[in-house]
């Protein structure tokens, strides 16, 4: 590692720390040169499948893309950066498992849409109404309708639709 001072090409570790999800390594260096002191962080660099996107075009992964589309999704909703972080790094480790050199854009939807229906409600539809295009209120209608009959009630999460709503009575605002 070359010191980012003097340029140096030799310098020593001095300290060693696993970060707390240990996906990196904090290394304190010294300059052997200069005497001064940095830290590097180290990381594992796997090679994330190229995106095929629905024209036919082929991208590298962006992971700040892909936390942007989350950002987006879960504006203004009450779900905490350590908990989109983690939805992030659980696409990123689907995109990972499926080694695959290539991976079409709709198969990197699904699993940003299987972590956001977890993290809430609200953000899945919004995200699958662009991501799917909804064309009028029947596609909200069923995806609505199926997040109510297949997934059980989940801690912090609201409910999508009232219970007038359920009885088949809508109520007016």
């Amino acid at each position: 590692m070359h010191c980012p001072f003097c340029q140096h090409t030799d310098t020593r570790v001095i300290d060693s720390r696993v970060s707390d999800d240990g996906a990196t390594i904090r290394r304190r260096r010294v300059c052997e040169a200069c005497g001064e002191r940095f830290s590097t962080l180290e990381t594992v660099e796997l090679k994330l499948p190229v995106i095929v996107k629905s024209d036919g075009r082929r991208e590298a992964f962006d992971a700040r893309k892909l936390r942007s589309g989350f950002d987006r999704a879960l504006q203004k909703r009450p779900v905490s950066e350590e908990q989109i972080e983690t939805a992030v790094r659980a696409v990123v480790h689907h995109l990972r498992m499926t080694a695959e050199r290539e991976l079409d854009s709709r198969r990197v939807g699904e699993f940003v849409m299987a972590e956001l229906r977890k993290l809430d409600h609200v953000a899945y539809v919004r995200f699958a109404s662009v991501y799917r295009a909804f064309e009028d209120v029947a596609d909200f209608r069923e995806v609505l309708d199926r997040l109510e009959h297949e997934t059980p009630p989940t801690e912090g999460q609201l409910t999508l639709l009232d219970e007038e709503a359920d009885t088949g009575k809508r109520r007016r605002r």
